[in-house]
């Protein structure tokens, strides 16, 4: 169940707020060889292998262009952080840079990821054109609907303004938010777009596009706020001082990397031989049947926006107390979902479409063992990154983030949340893998009734540690109430997949997830003594936070790396025996 902050119209691509997953935005790897089996020694079925190594294919492409997508993601928001500073005026981009994200997957987003791809990989088998007709009339449906949209949008730019900010905001930066997201909303019609065609071209085999027309939005944002700085300087102002041409060039620039993103993918389409044609005539779409699924989905999205509005109203309320606030907070929940995304995410765009067949085909037992896979290895992989973020949140944030107008302070503040993002990163990735499992068998109902009680817990841990405690700690509360909710999800999610697609390993799942819990406390223990023998407080210049962060990094993947070796856990071992044996080579 997604949580923290929705994907504005850029998150996929690492710019904006980032919270629910979607196929798409991210890649890893998965072995093409049956687990505890030597690869000559395989004994799945011809048409399993297959499937494998074209699920490992595709992740592997992925993953070079989602690691370049990332990085520039990065530079992004360090360029950004610079430009704006981690007080107000960041404060007022990110909140309006999330208000497209949640016009866009209330209205369309959520039915777009979990609806689609399901349907269309049904279309493709059993009509004669390969869906050809229907892709073509759901991408007529989706431009109309999502132009309406953004001006729709815009015109109640102002109710939207006042429902994320704090009342406690002042009317300076209750402005600076409004026209900020008047030029943030047309981006809903380009996100929206730009989704669609990537599931059209997931659904055909193609996986690079979608994972590098990101790189060119990155890029356009990267100029524009190297722009903003060579004209107005990397300095901290406030909201009445930022003038026209600051808000017209900021947001224009962010409004026009998402339209050059969009319009990036059109060629991909003609590649794998989709020709857009418009068609109106609705009616042959099944609109009962994506009604049906999409009410659901937007049952789901309307509740975790509940939990978005308290979320971004406690974060303005931190960040007006010189605390972290929704800049610093989007910079950490970044790195989170830069880790989801290369990591669980390339497992949920590979087996997505594997799970959906499976399931049209009513062979429950693949999908469970595709899950069951998928788990345990977003588990063994992305515990020693949690790892790292844990015990090198400090220099990560100073080496990161500490330029131009983010102050020591806001580098000091970004430590603190990362250090408590840290517990949240491999609840999420799991909590989403199973979110789409229902979404393949399809059912959108389930998740959407599980994410009520999820989102109530989460918005009562946060409200009461923010109450509780100093402003200061009120970024780090919010990411300990995501972690409390995604472990509560992925439980509840497990518990009632049971019954629909038999056994999905529970026992193995437990058994690796006690081993990762092992080697990633030892690996914790082994880093943090290295760190602390080395020069820099928690203050440190840029380059002992570099140095921090090298050795650091290399000490704690080493030492995980030699104990799930010695513990013997298969999603590690399987991968350094491939290597070594293609190394050997």
């Amino acid at each position: 169940m997604s949580g923290g902050l929705y994907r504005s119209a850029n998150a996929a691509h690492d710019g904006g707020p980032g919270g629910g997953a979607r196929p798409g935005d991210g890649a890893t790897f998965i072995s093409a060889e049956p687990l505890n089996q030597p690869a000559l020694e395989s004994t799945a079925p011809p048409q399993e292998q297959v499937a494998e190594a074209s699920a490992a294919t595709n992740s592997a492409v992925m993953a070079i262009g989602s690691l370049v997508s990332r990085g520039t993601g990065f530079l992004r928001n360090l360029v950004i952080g610079a430009a704006l500073g981690g007080a107000l005026v960041g404060d007022a981009y990110t909140t309006a840079q999330i208000l497209p994200g949640m016009v866009y997957e209330f209205l369309l987003g959520g039915v777009l990821t979990s609806v689609l791809i399901p349907v269309l990989v049904r279309r493709r088998k059993i009509d004669p054109d390969g869906g050809q007709a229907y892709a073509q009339r759901l991408l007529t449906l989706a431009v109309l609907a999502l132009g309406a949209a953004a001006i729709l949008a815009v015109a109640l730019a102002w109710p939207l303004t006042w429902l994320y900010g704090s009342s406690e905001s002042t009317e300076d930066y209750s402005k600076l938010v409004r026209h900020l997201s008047y030029l943030m909303l047309p981006m809903i019609f380009f996100s929206g777009l730009s989704a669609l065609i990537s599931a059209v071209l997931n659904t055909r085999g193609h996986f690079a596009a979608p994972m590098w027309a990101p790189i060119l939005n990155n890029m356009v944002v990267i100029g524009t706020a190297g722009l903003y700085i060579a004209i107005f300087g990397a300095k901290i102002v406030q909201p009445e001082d930022m003038t026209a041409g600051r808000i017209i060039l900021i947001g224009g620039g962010t409004l026009l990397g998402v339209a050059i993103q969009a319009t990036g993918l059109l060629p991909a389409l003609r590649k794998v031989g989709f020709r857009w044609k418009m068609r109106f005539d609705f009616r042959a779409l099944g609109l009962r049947e994506l009604g049906r699924l999409g009410a659901w989905m937007i049952c789901y999205v309307a509740v975790s926006q509940v939990g978005l509005i308290v979320l971004f109203n406690l974060l303005n309320r931190a960040g007006k107390e010189n605390a972290a606030g929704p800049l610093i907070y989007n910079n950490v929940f970044l790195l989170l979902m830069t880790a989801h995304g290369i990591i669980a995410v390339s497992i949920i765009t590979a087996l997505m479409p594997r799970m959906s067949a499976a399931a049209a085909d009513g062979r429950y037992a693949d999908l469970a063992a595709d899950l069951s896979r998928g788990t345990r290895t977003v588990t063994a992989v992305l515990a020693p990154i949690a790892v790292c973020y844990a015990v090198l949140s400090t220099p990560i944030a100073f080496t990161l983030f500490r330029v131009g107008a983010f102050t020591e302070d806001n580098a000091t503040a970004t430590s603190v949340v990362l250090l408590a993002a840290a517990l949240a990163l491999v609840p999420f990735a799991v909590s989403q893998l199973f979110t789409f499992a229902f979404y393949a068998l399809p059912d959108t109902r389930t998740p959407a009734l599980i994410n009520i009680p999820v989102v109530a817990l989460r918005i009562g841990v946060q409200i009461v540690l923010f109450v509780a405690f100093s402003a200061s700690f009120a970024g780090a509360g919010m990411m300990i109430g995501n972690a409390v909710s995604y472990l509560a999800a992925a439980i509840g999610s497990a518990w009632l997949l049971r019954p629909r697609v038999g056994r999905i390993g529970l026992g193995g799942i437990m058994r690796t997830a006690g081993r990762v819990a092992v080697a990633a406390l030892g690996s914790a223990v082994v880093g943090l003594l290295v760190v602390k023998l080395l020069p820099g407080d928690d203050t440190p210049s840029r380059l002992e936070a570099v140095v921090q962060l090298v050795i650091g990094g290399a000490v704690i993947g080493g030492t995980y790396l030699g104990l799930a070796m010695l513990l013997r856990i298969s999603e590690i071992t399987e991968v350094v025996g491939m290597v070594r044996r293609r190394l050997g080579r």
